[in-house]
């Protein structure tokens, strides 16, 4: 009984932490077109490669040793810069480096 207890949790566990890493939302496009339409394009380029790796990632079942999740949080963490570039953009009273 105890046994069974043990292995419901242990499988309710895995279920949400399985469910946490793949459920990482897409690369959010927040970069005016108008304004910085170089960076815009960056951003829509980093949110297509995004849903590839997701195609991917169902196509092989999930089984890529991680390596797809990975260049999705990359590719999230490069939507998230250029981001940044655009609002130092904004801002030309900032030190350019």
């Amino acid at each position: 009984m105890r046994n069974s207890v043990l292995l419901r949790i242990l499988f309710v566990v895995t279920l949400f932490c399985v469910g946490a890493v793949y459920a990482q939302d897409r690369p959010v496009q927040d970069v005016n077109p108008d304004r910085h339409p170089n960076l815009a394009e960056a951003q829509r380029l980093c949110v297509q490669a995004w849903d590839k790796l997701s195609e991917a990632q169902h196509a092989n079942d999930w089984d890529m040793h991680n390596h797809a999740q990975h260049a999705k949080e990359l590719l999230d963490q490069a939507s998230r810069e250029i981001g940044e570039a655009a609002r130092d953009a904004n801002h030309p009273e900032h030190d350019r480096h």
